[in-house]
């Protein structure tokens, strides 16, 4: 699999900085909301955070998968926003940062995984490889 996540440059530590801030300071955002579904999101941003900084072996192989996630997870929370959401600053400031996150996210994963497609090929196989569905990819890291 693609990456650089076992060499981290000052680059790879700014932006990883950067995306943790930025989660962490929209769970913030939503943990003062209130309510479960608001709750519950901001609870996610901060496991998000957790697993963009956690050292684990797990964790460090597929941080992609991590900033997929992630990049997922703040795209529904816009998209849910714009279909039901309030129109109050605090909103705004919320989606804003979001989106910055997005943008962070995906140079990140650029950086650090290379083509997504690719990527995401790879981690499939990995998965079908771990249910012994497949035999491991020549380009996996299993």
């Amino acid at each position: 699999m693609q990456g650089s996540e076992g060499r981290l440059t000052p680059t790879g530590v700014a932006l990883r900085a950067v995306i943790v801030g930025l989660t962490l300071v929209t769970g913030y955002i939503h943990s003062t909301l209130g309510g479960p579904l608001f709750s519950l999101n901001a609870f996610g941003y901060a496991v998000a955070a957790i697993a963009m900084i956690v050292p684990l072996g797990i964790a460090i192989r597929y941080r992609g998968v991590v900033r997929l996630g992630l990049v997922a997870y703040a795209a529904t929370a816009i998209v849910g926003w714009a279909l039901m959401g309030p129109r109050y600053p605090t909103a705004y400031l919320a989606k804003a940062d979001e989106l910055l996150l997005i943008a962070v996210l995906a140079v990140d994963f650029l950086r650090a995984d290379g083509n997504p497609v690719s990527y995401v090929k790879v981690v499939a196989s990995d998965a079908l490889a771990f249910v012994g569905l497949r035999p491991a990819a020549a380009g996996s890291r299993a």
